[in-house]
């Protein structure tokens, strides 16, 4: 066997190219390592779309589940007695664990959007909220199925969050002092066909709340008291200069 004179050997050799050849592998790497980071977010986006969609599938079927069932899932109206912040104050006198039964028409009646719900075997709690406060409902089973045999089935796996609900019921205290409608019906007004977002989490990103300035006023409040101060700014501006004579116009702005 040949032995090069210089005392160098041929594997050595073989493994600086092989190296050489792992570290262009590694470049290469770094770069795919970028490319497949990119095709991740997009992988990302589509499964959140893909999710969308979904979601807005099934809420469409169960609206036309409800029509089947001869539930209108966009009602025309609901006749409401109280907004949650005048029952809030009304019944504020209360004590944890009291009730004040109503039946037939002095039931009192309140619509709003479903914000939370939780269940729990035969009984469950679901928030409601409108433009001045929450409430909580309060769901027994044996209760509310009194209206019509299948409705907290219904309300479990057919009304979602988001939905717009109009609530019927007598007013309670819970033992740990929440003011609730102990709800004895209900009906869907308005189904909700995306669902809102996290309600942990919330709506961060700057960009979709001004956007989709609805969705910012649903989730949060103070935004829809700003918006009520500035809209008032502006009417009280608007009748301090009427008041004067003055006359509003509309012209044309660069």
């Amino acid at each position: 066997t040949a032995v090069p004179t210089d005392g160098s050997s041929d594997k050595p050799k073989a493994k600086m190219d092989n190296k050489s050849k792992n570290g262009n592998n590694n470049s290469k790497g770094g770069k795919g390592g970028s490319g497949g980071g990119e095709n991740r977010r997009r992988k990302k986006t589509a499964d959140v779309e893909g999710t969308l969609e979904e979601i807005r599938a099934g809420r469409i079927d169960k609206a036309n589940l409800l029509r089947e069932a001869g539930f209108n899932p966009y009602a025309y109206r609901f006749q409401g007695t109280a907004s949650c912040a005048e029952l809030q104050a009304k019944y504020a006198h209360l004590e944890s664990g009291e009730e004040v039964l109503l039946e037939g028409d002095a039931m009192e009646a309140v619509r709003g959007r479903l914000t939370a719900r939780r269940v729990f075997g035969k009984l469950a709690f679901c928030s409601l909220n409108d433009e001045t406060a929450s409430i909580q409902l309060y769901v027994d089973k044996s209760k509310l199925n009194e209206s019509y045999p299948e409705a907290f089935q219904h309300l479990k796996n057919m009304v979602d969050i988001g939905d717009i609900v109009g609530a019927r019921g007598s007013i309670k205290k819970t033992d740990k002092g929440e003011l609730s409608i102990n709800l004895a019906s209900f009906e869907v007004l308005t189904k909700s066909i995306l669902p809102l977002p996290d309600k942990f989490h919330g709506l961060q990103d700057v960009e979709k709340r001004y956007r989709q300035r609805y969705l910012d006023l649903i989730v949060n409040p103070e935004v829809r008291d700003t918006f009520r101060t500035r809209a008032r700014i502006t009417s009280l501006i608007r009748r301090h200069l009427e008041d004067r004579g003055f006359l509003e116009m509309e012209t044309p702005v660069l």
